[in-house]
């Protein structure tokens, strides 16, 4: 049997990278997916990549009313949501002298007040029993020169889980949370580096992993099945880290 079948799946930023990936583990996991980007022509491009009847809705997770709307498309289209994955991100890097007000606005916009008011904002939409994973990272208990403001929203990001599990009990959902490690996603392209910045950067976080290589996308997605499915239907509040090691050795 299928692990998500007859269930409904939102997933934010699932235009690209670790949220694509999901999308089409879920898909072929027989869940009916939404998924939510900033950019229309990406959003269409997964979508025909996903099949499976998946629909996509511009959103931006910085922007409150945006999420409202595209949760009551969602429950429209297919119903109440059993699966809600708060993936959307954004990376600003720069050491603390050189940190903008936009920069860390931008950061606390989409990674921490982004994942505060996605799960408001899906309440009324969400199935009891509902599971809801939050993206957190590896990095949310190590202090890294150039992430300050990148490492501390996830570290909140952390928090809500608990927060939000403890508030949420009397419906039974879960929240729970995925922290990866270095992915190899789109994301590093995202700075506007050259090729040779871009693979010198790749192979910096690869050097800085005990298992000395990138993750893959497939295999954050079948930690975000995991967690979405029954198969961690006793956690809860918890998180779940798949980062080659790096966090524990």
């Amino acid at each position: 049997m299928k692990k998500l079948e007859n269930k409904v799946a939102v997933i934010t930023g699932g235009n690209s990278g670790m949220g694509l990936a999901t999308a089409k583990l879920f898909a072929q996991n027989g869940a009916s997916v939404a998924i939510t980007g900033r950019n229309l022509v990406t959003i269409n491009s997964a979508i025909e990549a996903i099949g499976n009847g998946a629909i996509g809705v511009v959103s931006d997770v910085s922007d409150v009313s945006n999420m409202e709307h595209a949760f009551s498309k969602v429950e429209q289209t297919f119903g109440k949501i059993d699966i809600l994955i708060v993936n959307a991100g954004f990376f600003a890097g720069a050491p603390l002298a050189d940190f903008t007000e936009e920069m860390f606005d931008q950061t606390s916009d989409v990674l921490f007040k982004g994942a505060f008011f996605t799960v408001q904002k899906a309440l009324p939409y969400l199935n009891d029993g509902a599971s809801i994973v939050l993206t957190s990272t590896s990095l949310n208990e190590k202090g890294l020169s150039f992430a300050a403001a990148y490492s501390a929203a996830k570290a909140a990001v952390r928090s809500l889980a608990r927060s939000f599990s403890s508030e949420l009990l009397g419906r039974n959902i879960r929240v729970n949370v995925l922290s990866p490690g270095a992915i190899d996603t789109p994301i590093f392209g995202r700075g506007g580096g050259s090729k040779e910045e871009i693979d010198g950067t790749k192979a910096f976080f690869a050097s800085s992993t005990p298992l000395k290589r990138l993750g893959t996308v497939e295999e954050i997605a079948a930690g975000y099945l995991f967690l979405a499915s029954d198969d961690s239907s006793y956690m809860l509040g918890a998180e779940l880290v798949i980062d080659g090691g790096i966090k524990a050795i």
